[in-house]
């Protein structure tokens, strides 16, 4: 297997520099790696850094804290696509989860996927490290009722990242309909693969290319 086509190369940190971001292009089309994640600011640059290659753009929406209006997520969702994105992780509403407002979560998250339609697929990010396991599942279900392509474990920014043991729930509560998306702590080849083996079908990272090496 080819595990850097599992990899979305994650530059997301708040002083992250344009040379930064443009070397983290350079690797991920040299590693072949599945899209460079980034904040929506450089989402112009990376999708003309990657323009002719496999590699995707992928911008994060409502980051890191998902706190935001729903008007706002989709507006910043159709300015990423309009700007290249063509790939969406936005973060949901978890305020809404925890006081089981399960209509405006799903409206929080069908407002992304409506402003993504047909034009770039779509990551929720459910935060698990504040989630207990009942809430992670409310969270699954309702985005694979929101349409969503892809559930995500975690920005990076909270208290934890990803564990096997999430991965494996998310994988089991959303089926194999949707994509699962191990984010979060996973810096080395191990790590990735019992992600892998768990049921995750991408890994976001910034240690991609030790993760890489590592396999060889």
């Amino acid at each position: 297997m080819d595990i850097a086509k599992y990899i979305d190369h994650t530059i997301l940190k708040p002083e992250a520099t344009v040379e930064e971001v443009k070397k983290l292009c350079k690797e991920a089309k040299e590693y072949g790696f599945a899209s460079v994640c980034v904040n929506a600011c450089y989402a112009k640059l990376v999708s003309n850094e990657l323009s002719g290659t496999d590699v995707k753009t992928c911008v994060v929406v409502g980051f890191p804290l998902g706190a935001m209006t729903k008007e706002s997520k989709a507006f910043e969702t159709a300015q990423a696509i309009e700007n290249g994105a063509t790939e969406i992780d936005m973060v949901i509403n978890v305020g809404a989860l925890k006081d089981k407002n399960y209509s405006l979560l799903k409206e929080d998250i069908e407002a992304v996927v409506n402003a993504a339609k047909e034009k770039a697929l779509v990551k929720v990010i459910i935060e698990t490290c504040l989630l207990t396991n009942e809430e992670k599942i409310k969270a699954c279900e309702i985005s694979k009722e929101a349409k969503a392509d892809f559930v995500k474990t975690s920005t990076g920014f909270g208290a934890g990242g990803a564990t096997k043991e999430d991965i494996a729930l998310m994988r089991k509560t959303v089926g194999p309909e949707l994509g699962v998306k191990a984010s979060g702590g996973v810096r080395d080849f191990k790590t990735a693969m019992e992600m892998i083996n768990a049921g995750a079908s991408r890994i976001g990272a910034s240690a991609s290319i030790a993760i890489v090496s590592e396999s060889k």
